[in-house]
């Protein structure tokens, strides 16, 4: 854990706040996500809530980003609605997003201790899924343990 911190993109949580605030409506969507891709570009999405345990906002953003072109993301934040503020991803996101975007930071806090942190430090001892994976002779990838 590097507990290294990063400037705060107050722009970035900003956007996932309005699209929180008019596109989370009732049940099904209360969760906006806001990633700023490494050129600059803003992505937003929603959560799609379902008993079956639907996507959460960050990963409904992985394939929204991905539909536009992007593949490359610096910095994601959630947003609750109803004024919730930011809010940290879960477990499932975490290991996503340090799947698909090792380098990626976090907007992670509330009030004075908003913070932006690389995922990594939000989860020590991390599980690198390519690293377990079997190549085509059946040996585990470099950096395997």
């Amino acid at each position: 854990m590097t507990t290294q911190t990063h400037p705060v993109d107050h722009q970035l949580i900003q956007a996932a706040a309005h699209v929180a605030r008019t596109r989370c409506r009732g049940d099904n969507h209360t969760m906006a996500a806001a990633a700023r891709a490494r050129d600059g570009r803003i992505v937003t999405a929603v959560n799609a809530y379902h008993f079956t345990g639907g996507p959460c906002a960050e990963l409904v953003l992985i394939g929204t980003a991905a539909t536009q072109g992007v593949y490359e993301l610096d910095t994601i934040v959630a947003v609750g609605d109803r004024d919730r503020g930011v809010v940290p991803p879960c477990g499932r996101c975490r290991q996503v997003l340090l799947d698909y975007f090792p380098d990626v930071k976090v907007i992670v806090g509330s009030g004075d201790r908003i913070r932006t942190v690389p995922i990594s430090d939000l989860l020590p001892e991390t599980y690198v899924w390519a690293d377990h994976q079997l190549d085509a002779e059946g040996t585990a990838s470099p950096g395997a343990t």
